[in-house]
């Protein structure tokens, strides 16, 4: 209350300059501003005089930061593409992975993504390439698939020198010691350990999917290393590996975030004339295979009722995965493929809602909706460049396997029915969205430039690639999906599956006009 007092008393009385210029009489004063008495007379839609021309942004429908790509001598290609900011990310793609393994043993792929970034013919140790690399504050990674495998390093782009000689060296000059070796051995087999014990089955029913697809061949075989294989595999079988596959005709050096003619410079300095580890013979048993669909089914009894993360037990499921051939990336129809996944979508029963979710999809609402009982039903679409397979990943309880398999033919089927318009337009831009949200990330961009151009030799951008998904009519989606029902289907099945339906009967549901399976007759029930 005394201060409260004392505040009034001063607002009254008056205290110092601010109290005595209130209580002035007389006419008010004006501060002169200096943008004012510079320039009494100019309006703001015209120019200040002695100010440079400002230089605005235009906008003209064509997209300046085009992929720009040279070839060296050597046969390696060097795509770059410009993008804001500090941090660059460069990286070496490789056409090599586990579809080349048919003369080797298989696993080589998996072992080489361990050694990755370990110790070089500059380097003594993975510690001093680490150090190396944090001098640029930057991280490294490498990746591989069943057809690429990919070196990749996100660092300031003042160190693009750096990091390309480094690039260089872990490549083509790795030294593959026995200690080396023997640690990844322990990290392969701890690998396929948490494979078999994970509560998620996609990464293994994956896996399973492209053996029933592809059985034998290319894609179809092991991207993990077999457990009989991680003793046999030493630097001997490395060596003759790399000396057919890890040939610059068969790499891009990939930038994004760095001048194209830096980045060109740099890979001229450290990768043309190089001599590899293993030497440089010419490379003589090159596998030109194409990917040959079989299809088929693979089956792995298994326990799923101690699957879990915690103490608390989750129900106990039966997996399976149904899937057909679609095309491969390089062909038109990938397109319309690819939107009819989207069109499916799906995902778990448990996904929460919101925008993007994909809670209009068909499987959410032919399915999960529909089927309280089903705890997931997924799309997923895999594509080569050779070919391609769209499959559907369902999950339930083991004694509703039969009626879960039904209901996933079903929806096969109905993708060669009618498209609604509402739905095919979602789906459009929905993937539409999915694409330009990627491309916003610099790691998504390099592998995008890096992935096309390997392919390629050119990058279709991301505006081209929308235009494409627009023209997408739903005769498209009908013809497309007609044509993949003509295949015959890929099967993954993992958990109980003493009710799962036959091949043949699921065959057979496929190739109805319903996707109903035929009848089993028992004898006891």
């Amino acid at each position: 209350m005394a201060a409260t007092v004392l505040a009034v008393r001063r607002l009254l009385r008056g205290s110092g300059s601010w109290g005595r210029s209130r209580l002035r009489s007389g006419p008010p004063t004006y501060r002169p501003f200096s943008s004012g008495s510079a320039y009494p007379n100019i309006p703001l839609s015209s120019p200040l005089p002695g100010v440079p021309k400002p230089v605005f942004a235009t906008v003209d429908g064509q997209e300046k930061f085009e992929t720009k790509v040279t070839t060296l001598d050597n046969g390696l290609r060097v795509a770059s593409q410009n993008k804001f900011g500090q941090f660059c990310t460069v990286g070496i793609l490789i056409n090599s992975g586990s579809r080349y393994e048919a003369k080797y043993l298989s696993g080589i792929a998996h072992f080489l993504e361990k050694l990755a970034f370990s110790s070089t013919a500059r380097f003594g140790s993975k510690d001093e390439i680490l150090l190396a690399l944090e001098k640029h504050g930057g991280i490294c990674d490498c990746q591989t698939s069943r057809d690429t495998t990919m070196y990749a390093v996100s660092a300031d782009a003042k160190g693009l020198d750096t990091v390309v000689g480094l690039l260089a060296d872990v490549v083509l000059q790795p030294r593959l010691t026995d200690e080396e070796v023997e640690r990844t051995r322990l990290a392969v087999q701890f690998e396929l350990e948490d494979l078999n014990m994970r509560p998620d089955p996609e990464p293994l029913l994956t896996e399973m999917i492209h053996e029933a697809a592809y059985r034998g061949n290319t894609v179809g075989l092991h991207r993990f290393c077999p457990p009989e294989n991680i003793t046999k595999i030493d630097r001997q079988v490395l060596h003759a590996y790399l000396r057919n596959y890890y040939t610059p005709d068969r790499m891009v050096l990939a930038g994004v975030g760095v001048e194209h003619e830096h980045l060109v410079q740099s890979a001229r300095k450290h990768l043309l004339g190089t001599r590899p580890a293993w030497g440089d013979q010419k490379a003589v048993d090159i596998d030109r295979s194409v990917a040959q669909y079989t299809g088929g089914i693979v089956k792995l009894e298994r326990d799923m009722s101690s699957a879990s993360l915690g103490p608390t037990p989750i129900p106990e499921l039966t997996h399976v995965m149904v899937g057909l051939e679609s095309c491969s990336f390089l062909e038109e129809d990938f397109i319309p493929f690819a939107v009819l996944n989207m069109m499916m979508g799906g995902g778990g029963s448990f996904s929460a809602g919101g925008p993007g979710k994909g809670m209009f999809t068909r499987l959410y609402l032919n399915v999960l909706n529909r089927h309280h009982w089903m705890y997931n039903a997924t799309s997923y679409h895999h594509s080569y460049e050779d070919t391609g397979l769209l499959c559907i990943h369902a999950s339930a309880d083991p004694r509703q396997v039969r009626e879960m398999v039904e209901i996933i033919t079903k929806e096969f089927i109905l993708m060669g029915g009618a498209v609604d318009v509402v739905e095919l337009e979602r789906a459009k831009t929905q993937l539409m969205s999915m694409l330009m949200m990627n491309l916003e990330s610099r790691p998504v961009i390099f592998e995008d430039v890096g992935r096309q151009v390997l392919a390629t030799r050119c990058r279709k951008l991301p505006h081209e690639l929308c235009a494409l998904i627009s023209n997408v009519t739903a005769e498209d989606i009908k013809r497309v999906a007609s044509k993949m029902l003509r295949r015959k289907p890929a099967v993954a099945a993992l958990g109980d599956l003493s009710d799962l339906p036959t091949y043949e009967h699921i065959q057979a549901a496929l190739s109805s006009r319903d996707g109903r399976l035929p009848r089993a007759y028992r004898l006891f029930r």
